[in-house]
Order: C-alpha cells, then structure tokens, then sequence
C-alpha cells in the first residue's frame, strides 16, 4: 500500500496515472468498465466524493484540470493497490454498480450487475411483444435485484417477483429494493430455478433471466475479478445450458398464454443452439451485438420437441 503522501496533483493527471497503473498489472475489466482509463476514473472519482459523471476530457480543461492534494491522491493511490492487489471488481470497492443510469448497491454476495437485459428495458426492446396482459413480471435469477428494480421503473402498472436460490443475493436485492421505495411492487423469493416460485396470484405475462450459463472451459479460463463474484452465479456446467434446460422445461407451466421469456445467454449462443436445435427464437439486438439475448415465446416452449427432456 501507498505509505507516502503525494505531490498535489490534478484530477486528469491523477486518473491517468492510475490507469497506467492498472493496465501495468494486467487486471481485468468487463464490470461497470472495459478500460484502465475508465475504471481509474470510476475509482478516483469515488474515492473524491465526486459525481462519476464530472467530464475530464471537456475542451475547456476545467474539471480535468481541477487540483487534488497530495493527501487526496495518496487516497486514491491505495484505492488502486487494492485494486490491483485484490483484483476485486472496483463495483465491490465501492460499493456500488449502474445499470442505465440507476446505482444499485453490490457486495460480494451477489454477482456486479451488468445485464444486456437492462438495455432492452430502458429502451423499449421487447415492448412489441407485451402488452395490457402484461401483469406480472419474474425476473428470475435477480442476484442484487437489479432488473427487478428496472422493470418495475419501465413499467409502473406490473407487479414483479425476484427470485433467486441465493440467500445471500436476496438480502443484496432487498437493499436495493428498499432504496429505490418498490416494496410494494417488487417481491422477493427464495427458490431454484422455477421450483418454488409462486403462481398463486397467476402465472407471469413476462420472464426475464439471466442465468449462471459460463460453460466448465471458459470458467477455468476466468480472470480473478470474475471468480471474486459468486460461482453460483456463474457456472453452467459442461456446455452452460445445465439451468437453461431447466428453465426451458419448467417455464410454460408457470406462464401466461401469450407471456414470453427473456433470457441472456452472453457468449454461449453455439452451445444454445446445440442443445436446442428446434427452438425458434427471436435474436434480440443489443450494445453487444445480436446473440446475446434472446426471447422465446410461450407456444415454441410447448412445440413437440423442441425443448428435450432432461437426462
């Protein structure tokens, strides 16, 4: 850790200085950030108090430019040793993770948020497909809650459940619940998978998931932010459909005539398609590209063959 005070400096030059920093010791990114630049100054900013939007590249050099004392930026230099030295996500340093402008509490009991799901709530994505049916909403697999929160915000007249297996997620969504006043609309579950979650009230007009789908060779290959997050969260088994055969099986029980399913399955679209060769789905667009989210609707789970049964 940084044992000396440091010269007075600004507030570009001490981002800079900790981007190098973090590109030199090789961390990870892909939780809130994908460069050393960004999340030194995601870092620096926090540990300054300063809002995470302040420009630092603005024509006029006012805010880059601003001076930070050497107490302060000895501050944010161990911030960056802990970083570095811990390889945690810098979303568990803080404390703290966006998803579409909206902060939600993390820890390490739940996975950092980063859902494409989000995107397509923000922006209307998969209205097309809802409608005055839609009522009820699940977001399965809810980890700290955060496209539970979302979806209650996109649509104010649904009801929405989070589920999740995870105790330990479901006492971090219920922070985030809490924060943003939903209790009345948003309920939390405990259950795995589908098994206990409940349709008394009727079944969901819409399911989003984003389930653990990291097939066994890419979490072998994982970097040590990712393997800081809980591997309950992550881990698929061998191809990463173990939940999502699961899932496919079970949901149209619990699902409205025309409801539809959301499901994010991040790089593993070949395995996808393998395990479900005769499922028609649609492709949803997002800021990754088009095989990352897809939607599935109610009648192509029931299609005769198109979900195997499980082993």
């Amino acid at each position: 850790m940084t044992d000396t005070t440091l010269p007075d400096t600004t507030l570009r030059a001490l981002v800079e200085a900790g981007a190098a920093r973090l590109s030199g010791a090789g961390v990870a990114f892909g939780h809130g950030t994908a460069n050393a630049f960004d999340e030194a100054a995601w870092l620096t900013l926090w540990q300054l108090g300063l809002p995470l939007d302040t420009p630092l590249d603005d024509g006029s050099g006012t805010e880059a430019d601003r001076p930070v004392a050497g107490a302060d930026a000895s501050r944010v230099a161990a911030l960056i040793d802990t970083r570095i030295a811990t390889r945690k996500p810098a979303a568990y340093l803080t404390r703290e993770a966006w998803l579409q402008g909206v902060p939600f509490y993390v820890d390490e009991r739940a996975i950092v948020p980063r859902s494409f799901i989000a995107e397509l709530l923000a922006d209307g994505g998969i209205d097309d497909w809802l409608g005055a049916h839609t009522r009820r909403v699940l977001d399965l697999c809810t980890g700290n809650g955060s496209l539970a929160v979302l979806a209650a915000m996109a649509w104010p007249e649904v009801r929405v459940d989070g589920a999740d297996l995870s105790a330990d997620a479901l006492a971090v969504a219920r922070i985030n619940v809490d924060r943003h006043g939903l209790q009345d609309r948003v309920r939390l579950l405990a259950s795995d998978g589908l098994d206990a979650v409940d349709t008394a009230d009727g079944p969901y007009d819409l399911i989003l998931c984003n389930p653990p789908y990291v097939n066994a060779a890419s979490m072998a290959a994982l970097p040590a932010e990712y393997r800081a997050e809980p591997e309950l969260a992550l881990a698929g088994g061998a191809d990463g459909m173990d939940f999502v055969r699961r899932l496919l099986r079970d949901a149209p029980a619990r699902m409205s005539e025309d409801a539809v399913l959301v499901l994010e399955i991040g790089n593993e679209r070949a395995f996808f398609e393998d395990a479900f060769p005769d499922l028609p789905v649609f492709w949803l667009p997002t800021s990754a590209g088009d095989d990352q989210v897809l939607l599935v609707e109610r009648a192509a789970l029931l299609q005769a063959g198109a979900v195997p049964t499980l082993p």
